[in-house]
């Protein structure tokens, strides 16, 4: 006799980030930065402005304003997976 293993069908879902990037001058830009999940959306404003002794390089603030909201998406899901867990060891007890 042979036993199967009984394992759960794979799930997949689609979370949807969203950087809108604005370059408000050559010194500064700015990300809004949304993450929908389905079940929770996080959002967060950052900003990159230049050195005032580097050249201009739009890029580099793009680069440097989208890092920084993405490193604060991360931080507010890391958060958000903590509370969640620390909820569900609690409702285990029960």
């Amino acid at each position: 006799m042979t036993q199967q293993n009984a394992t759960a069908p794979a799930r997949t879902k689609t979370w949807t980030l969203r950087l809108d990037i604005v370059e408000e001058d050559l010194d500064s830009t700015g990300v809004d930065a949304t993450l929908d999940t389905g079940a929770t959306t996080l959002v967060c404003h950052t900003s990159a402005h230049r050195n005032p002794h580097d050249p201009p390089a739009p890029d580099i603030g793009d680069e440097y304003a989208a890092g920084r909201a993405l490193l604060d998406l991360g931080k507010q899901l890391l958060r958000a997976g903590t509370t969640d867990a620390a909820a569900n060891a609690k409702d285990a007890e029960f």
